[in-house]
């Protein structure tokens, strides 16, 4: 017989402790299986006992009896394997997650956070966040907070956001907090990924500048149709000659496409590193 057969399997064993739940309801089971599984319940069984090998009781209150009946049975085979464990797990994932932080079972609150994150819907979403702050829950309070950023209509019509605005100010001012803070990083994402979009156009903008007006010897395909294979540089070629005979670029206010052209040059001039030895092409490089 060993720990992981499950909780049935050690009936035959006589119990030595017994676990009361908050309706009264008993469970027997066994200290040497219950010692090492959590310090927390070590701690009140040596307590409880008064005598070796004398019954001690343990009251778990709060919860219902099934999730303690599930909790034990979990400790009995130490780990989450087999579909049942799953099941259970997903049944009584708030109960066992919040058992799993009173009695210190570090495993069983990993599994029981997971399966409470992947169940949780924006009807649940202001509860499991209170939840996730009690039980020191960091997954499960990031997956609240984005639930409740992307649907927070669904989230205002909970009954959970609404004992909160009548009974916890401060629950209410962290969930907008976080709302806050969730479009404020979408805003600089946006922002950073238009910059990388904006650095990538220009880079290609300046490759296909240097392959219009290659290195000294090279051919120049400035003033014929490009031949290579995927090249782009026909559309910078018609902006090229709009910017040789536009008479605009020079008029008040100016020309918006010739603007971006002289932008072009300006660039290509600042990164341009050819010697005197090699002339640069380019327009207005020098």
């Amino acid at each position: 017989m060993t720990i992981r057969a499950g909780f049935d399997s050690y009936r035959a064993s006589p119990p030595d402790v017994r676990v009361v739940t908050s309706d009264g309801q008993s469970i027997a089971a066994h200290s040497y299986v219950l010692v090492p599984a959590s310090p927390v319940l070590e701690r009140m069984i040596d307590r409880a006992r008064r005598g070796w090998g004398a019954e001690c009781t343990i009251r778990v209150p709060g919860v219902s009896f099934d999730a303690v009946r599930a909790f034990l049975h979990l400790l009995y085979r130490s780990r989450v394997a087999a579909a049942e464990d799953e099941d259970m797990v997903g049944a009584h994932g708030a109960q066992l997650l919040a058992l799993a932080h009173a009695y210190r079972v570090a495993w069983l609150k990993r599994a029981a956070e997971a399966a409470v994150s992947a169940r949780l819907t924006p009807e649940r979403a202001v509860d499991m966040l209170k939840l996730a702050r009690l039980c020191d829950a960091p997954r499960l309070y990031l997956r609240c907070a984005r639930i409740a950023a992307k649907d927070f209509r669904a989230v205002e019509l909970s009954e959970g956001w609404r004992f909160a605005r009548r009974h916890d100010a401060a629950l209410e001012l962290e969930l907008l907090k976080l709302m806050e803070d969730a479009d404020q990083r979408k805003e600089r994402w946006a922002r950073e990924r238009a910059a990388q979009e904006a650095c990538r156009q220009l880079g290609e903008a300046m490759t296909t500048l240097e392959h219009i007006f290659p290195a000294e010897g090279a051919s120049v395909c400035a003033d014929a149709p490009c031949a290579t294979a995927g090249c782009t540089c026909r559309g910078l070629q018609q902006l090229m000659r709009h910017f040789a005979t536009c008479k605009r670029k020079v008029a008040p206010g100016g020309c918006a496409r010739c603007k971006r052209m002289l932008q072009l040059f300006r660039l290509h001039a600042s990164v341009c590193d050819r010697t005197e030895q090699t002339t640069c092409r380019v327009p207005l490089c020098r």
